[in-house]
């Protein structure tokens, strides 16, 4: 067995670690994010009781036919309505590993713009 890591391995050291100073609550639960070659996904997720309190993907009619930066802002603000009906105001960003750049990035402005705060 090799001593070198593969980028998915380093990436998922780097979510545990994040995981591991990172939890949501019902009050203000943890804003996951989930980004692939093709699209993002995002959840608002209670880890006291271990549901998903609303989420999004790339894969939604409203998003699918969007360029990548366009679809990840759009999913950024509708995870934010989408908490907001639910009764979230405020979240915790947990990124999952991914550096705070591009995709993310605008998810998370697109989400701040919606009305969430973290």
């Amino acid at each position: 067995m090799s001593a070198t890591t593969t980028r998915p391995q380093s990436r998922l050291r780097r979510r545990r670690r994040v995981r591991a100073k990172v939890a949501g609550t019902a009050e203000r639960p943890r804003l996951s994010i989930f980004r692939s070659n093709r699209g993002i996904q995002a959840q608002l997720i209670d880890d006291v009781k271990g549901h998903t309190v609303a989420a999004v993907t790339w894969t939604e009619k409203d998003l699918k036919g969007l360029g990548r930066m366009e679809q990840a802002k759009k999913a950024g603000e509708l995870i934010a309505e989408r908490g907001k009906a639910a009764g979230v105001e405020d979240c915790v960003f947990d990124r999952g590993g991914y550096r705070y750049h591009g995709k993310v990035k605008a998810l998370a402005e697109g989400a701040r713009e919606g009305g969430l705060r973290f």
